[in-house]
């Protein structure tokens, strides 16, 4: 699997990814949370009061947010450490770039929908390929209008500046986004809304988990009235001031590097309780033989003197398998990764990429139709490809530190979710 097209990526260096030099023994801060910072984002848009969001997450995914948002008419007042929030009626025409960012492209769509004029929808050519098409059917069924060719970007909302709401049946299969950027909104329809997932599996359950948290933190009354079914009531929305989680999900590289090199990396702030995916990261890496203490400090991760393989279903924390994969890859027994299939529609097929770019370095990585078979086995040098996907530009990283001459494209995508990774990289490695 190697990219169709050409782009800058493919004109820059690769990073020669750095081989530790024994043990990896750091402090690590994590920058703020890429879901929460979202989410928070637009419940802030539809709040009834302002909002200080304190400690977001500064990277493309959020900046795309803030510059769509602030294109139907929310002010936003970006800070170093905090932005300022303040709910403005929302008004079109305007025109959204949604780059690649998952969480842009689905949950705009809605907010869009309450605005006043014609809002258009595009993004990078990954993007249209991106689904979206069960948030589009969802808004229809409930009266919006949306113009588009084959269902997915680029697409126009008609939007009328307001939603009766009721209830939606979609099939969330290929992304938990689709029912979440529906209960962000529904509080702002006049009879609130009822999603309802019609499908055999729900990937990503914890992301919806965090959503309804964080609705009902605002004050929402938010009903799981089903296992696949939530009803959203109507009525105003306060998030106040919030301080943003660090992103549990991108501590997962630099936890790996303690894994791999039988070392210890704490990351400090480690919320005790919290709706993030990333926080199974504990779960995960003391199967494979890690050994993860929560305390005032912090998560304190030390890595075994072998690494063990595993055989798990991913399929709510689907987010971290390229790290998971590159750990699996080094361990000394097979791992087989399952429940994951939906993970060929993220920023790239991520386990056709996965198994091409491993199995490139001289690995045995088999994508089968919901998940991966890693046996390993020994690695050389190469060059990682990355497809404009973050983590897999990460997991590229983890490898680098125990395979030397290992060259990563396109380290500059990192800056999806975590901006500078190639500085706290060298500074976790000292």
């Amino acid at each position: 699997m190697r990219p169709a097209t050409t782009t800058l990526a493919d004109m820059t260096p690769p990073w020669p990814a750095p081989v530790a030099r024994g043990p990896v023994r750091a402090t690590v801060p994590v920058p703020g949370s890429k879901s929460v910072t979202n989410r928070a984002l637009v419940l802030a848009a539809l709040a009834s009061s302002p909002t200080v969001l304190r400690g977001p997450l500064h990277s493309r995914d959020t900046s795309l947010m803030v510059e769509g948002l602030r294109k139907l008419g929310t002010t936003i007042d970006e800070q170093s450490d905090a932005w300022f929030i303040t709910p403005q009626p929302l008004t079109g025409p305007a025109d959204v770039g949604v780059g690649n960012a998952g969480t842009v492209m689905r949950f705009l769509l809605p907010v869009a929908a309450l605005a006043t004029g014609d809002v258009h929808f595009d993004g990078d050519p990954r993007a249209r390929e991106r689904p979206v098409g069960p948030v589009v059917e969802g808004l229809r069924q409930l009266g919006t209008g949306i113009t588009s060719k084959n269902g997915g970007l680029p697409l126009t909302v008609h939007g009328r500046g307001w939603l009766m709401g009721g209830s939606v049946t979609l099939d969330a299969s290929l992304s938990s986004q689709f029912v979440s950027a529906l209960l962000l909104t529904g509080p702002r329809f006049a009879s609130g809304i009822e999603v309802r997932h019609n499908g055999d599996r729900l990937p990503s359950g914890l992301h919806i988990a965090m959503t309804v948290e964080m609705l009902r933190a605002a004050g929402v009354l938010v009903e799981h009235t089903e296992t696949f079914a939530w009803r959203v009531e109507p009525g105003p929305i306060h998030v106040g001031s919030l301080r943003i989680e660090p992103d549990l999900s991108n501590a997962g590289p630099f936890l790996a590097a303690a894994m791999v090199t039988a070392g210890s990396v704490t990351v400090p702030d480690w919320p005790v309780r919290t709706s993030q995916a990333g926080d199974k990261l504990r779960h995960l890496l003391e199967r494979l033989g890690g050994h993860c203490e929560l305390s005032p400090r912090g998560l304190t991760v030390t890595g075994p003197a072998e690494l063990k393989g595993m055989d798990v279903d991913m399929g709510d924390v689907g987010e971290l398998t390229p790290v998971i994969a590159a750990i699996c890859a080094l361990a000394t027994g097979p791992s087989q990764l399952r429940g994951i299939g939906h993970l060929r529609h993220h920023e790239t097929d991520r386990l056709a990429a996965l198994s091409s770019e491993i199995t490139g370095l001289g690995g045995d990585v088999r994508d089968t139709e919901d998940g991966l078979v890693i046996t390993p086995r020994p690695l050389h040098g190469g060059l990682f490809s990355t497809y404009d996907d973050h983590r897999l530009a990460t997991a590229g990283a983890v490898l680098g530190l125990c395979v030397p001459d290992v060259l990563v494209e396109d380290i500059a995508t990192t800056g999806k979710t975590l901006p500078d990774f190639v500085g706290l990289w060298a500074e976790m490695l000292g």
